[in-house]
């Protein structure tokens, strides 16, 4: 009796949970990130690797893209490509002892909340300056039709619907197998232009039989445009075959931070759509992606690439709402511009979230980097924001 003038006390609602997407890229190729050099032994690989995987957890990171094939190889057992000489220190020679690396780092990733997605270079064969001895089942070896020489590279041909299709096998024979949470694609379509060390002139992409072959006779003036819908066609395909293979697993390119010089107005600069025909603008607005990560590796006040303008062009154009997250150049500037810029992301429209390059920057916690974000803008877990538009049922 004494209570029932006592007003009831419903428990109140939680506080809604943070949502961000907050990642490091993990380079393999020449051994940037990961692992520290090639031919380490199986154990110190993975300590290596608990290494960067703690530091995300304790610094609140929820995702790592760990490139698992720099270059027509593999960090993982593949039937379709050779083992990647940056693990092993012989291009197809297996770890010693024997272990799966990808499944042991999606494994870790996600005893500690951490997402794990897969990153691909769809069409480098050979990285500048690489020493090593190709495998018999490389595809410069296996395939040679397949691939071009460019300069100091190797290049899978993308005009070849071999080579396409052996970049679409290789990414959903990952996806198949292991459980992974992305596919991430870098901005290396074709190569970036290379100069004849002569003459200094730029080196077209010599990709004349393949040309005559595949457009049987076509005007030339039009193979700028032909070399762009060979792109078009394998970002389309990807995204169409990833969502049929597991729903789920979200597909998102880095490209080069520029859509063209003149967009938006006032920002000069490298022309993607020009060199490396990469039509990043219609992969967006066309909705082939789940999330897009423009490379904005410049500064706030850049005159020329000013990164808040460059970030709301992207957004702007994103008319089937996917996730607009940039890639921030964490290896160059100090603390101070990253946090800045991560706080420029959250006032601007859509969802949050942001990858560093590279993971050195985060592991080394350069020039306090890592600690300021675990102090300050990091100081509590997020989750992934939700990608509404693949719907809502769990994954099996």
């Amino acid at each position: 009796i004494c209570c029932a003038n006592l007003v009831s006390t419903a428990p109140p609602e939680a506080p809604p949970i943070p949502r961000e997407f907050r990642a490091a890229w993990v380079a393999t190729v020449a051994n940037i990130d990961w692992p520290s050099k090639p031919g380490l032994a199986a154990d110190v690989q993975k300590t290596e690797a608990l290494a960067i995987l703690d530091r995300l957890k304790t610094a609140n990171f929820n995702a790592a893209i760990l490139q698992v094939r720099p270059a027509a190889d593999a960090l993982y057992p593949s039937e379709l490509e050779p083992w990647s000489y940056y693990l092993t220190g012989t291009e197809g020679k297996a770890p010693e002892p024997g272990y799966d690396p990808l499944k042991f780092w999606i494994d870790e990733a996600h005893a500690r909340g951490i997402q794990l997605h897969v990153w691909f270079n769809p069409f480098r064969a050979r990285q500048a300056g690489a020493k090593y001895e190709h495998a018999a089942n490389h595809v410069s070896k296996a395939h040679p039709e397949r691939v071009r020489k460019y300069g100091d590279l190797l290049w899978m041909d993308p005009g070849d619907p071999e080579a396409r299709k052996q970049t679409v096998d290789v990414v959903l024979d990952v996806v198949r197998r292991y459980d992974v949470d992305g596919v991430h694609l870098d901005d290396y379509f074709y190569p970036y232009p290379v100069s004849d060390p002569k003459t200094k002139a730029e080196i077209d992409f010599p990709d004349d039989a393949i040309w005559s072959r595949e457009y049987r006779g076509g005007d030339d003036a039009t193979r700028a445009d032909w070399r762009r819908s060979n792109i078009d066609t394998t970002v389309r395909e990807l995204y169409k075959k990833i969502k049929k293979t597991r729903p789920h697993v979200l597909f998102g390119i880095s490209p080069f931070g520029i859509p063209r010089p003149g967009k938006p107005a006032g920002v000069v600069g490298f022309d993607q759509f020009a060199k490396l025909y990469a039509d990043t603008e219609t992969w967006l607005t066309s909705g082939w992606v789940d999330y897009w990560t423009p490379q904005l590796y410049w500064k706030i006040d850049s005159k020329g690439q000013p990164f808040g303008a460059l970030l709301n062009y992207w957004i702007g154009i994103n008319k089937t709402g996917r996730h607009v997250w940039p890639g921030l150049y964490s290896s160059k500037y100090e603390p101070e511009e990253i946090v800045n810029q991560i706080k420029i992301v959250r006032e601007a429209p859509g969802d949050d979230g942001v990858a560093m390059f590279s993971m050195k920057s985060i592991l080394n916690d350069r020039h306090g980097l890592t600690t300021a974000l675990a102090q300050g803008l990091y100081h509590e877990p997020a989750l992934v924001p939700a990608s509404p538009w693949l719907g809502d049922k769990a994954p099996g």
